[in-house]
């Protein structure tokens, strides 16, 4: 049984990899910063069907709450097989409308909370000699969003620092590899008007837009066995709206 903790898991993308994690039989550690209920909620979910799940609260943007939740991992269950650095935020603004704490609220959620998890799984991998990081950036992060420039930035630099990480990590029987969701159904999306997501699934090649699931499945790929051989890159999971 692998241990994997998967930050942002109340809900969307972060829940259903939990799920799908779970139904795989591993140990599953759902990160929430602020939606206590809805990790309670999906621990109970997960429970009741039989599968072993812990909700732990941190926000990922603290490297202490960060390091206190490795901490306890570590100190009860051993530390963490496979993380899923899942945990965003978002926020549509014009360039010139971005402020101090827009632009650090942004960075330090989205980019530094991949360092500081990343940094506090790696000993345990490490000594391990094996270990799965998988983290979630965007397709804007690869081409750059209008009216999203700080979250494009914070995203690019999830790409930028998952190709480095691989190739300091190989060696150590860790890999590295990120997923750049396309337009995905999830909250985060639900301010898109009908007549926006009609655009925008005109703008897939597929002609729809992704789920949860889609991007889930994709993160379980990364971190079986199956993937071995993978790392340092990003995968696509858009329905062809980014072709790199």
């Amino acid at each position: 049984m692998r241990n994997v903790l998967i930050t942002g898991a109340s809900r969307g993308i972060g829940a259903e990899t939990a799920r799908i994690f779970a139904q795989g039989g591993d140990r599953v550690f759902i990160n929430y910063s602020k939606s206590e209920n809805a990790a309670a909620s999906l621990q109970k979910e997960l429970s009741e069907c039989g599968h072993y799940a812990v909700s732990i609260k941190a926000d990922v943007s603290s490297s202490r709450e960060v390091n206190e939740m490795f901490e306890r991992i570590s100190r009860e269950y051993g530390g963490i097989d496979v993380l899923v650095n899942n945990a965003g935020i978002s926020q549509t603004k014009l360039f010139t409308d971005i402020t101090d704490d827009d632009w650090n609220t942004m960075i330090s959620t989205n980019l530094s909370g991949v360092f500081y998890c990343c940094r506090a799984a790696l000993p345990y991998m490490i000594r391990k000699h094996h270990g799965r990081i998988i983290n979630i950036s965007s397709m804007w992060g690869q081409v750059g969003g209008s009216c999203e420039v700080h979250y494009s930035a914070a995203k690019a630099g999830i790409i930028g620092l998952t190709k480095a990480l691989a190739m300091e990590e190989g060696l150590s029987g860790i890999t590295v590899n990120c997923i750049a969701p396309g337009v995905i159904a999830t909250e985060m999306n639900s301010h898109l008007s009908e007549q926006d997501i009609s655009v925008l699934k005109d703008e897939t090649p597929t002609g729809t837009i992704g789920t949860p699931k889609d991007v889930a499945k994709a993160v379980f790929f990364l971190a079986s066995d199956s993937s071995s051989f993978i790392t340092g890159q990003t995968l696509g999971v858009n329905g062809g709206f980014v072709v790199s």
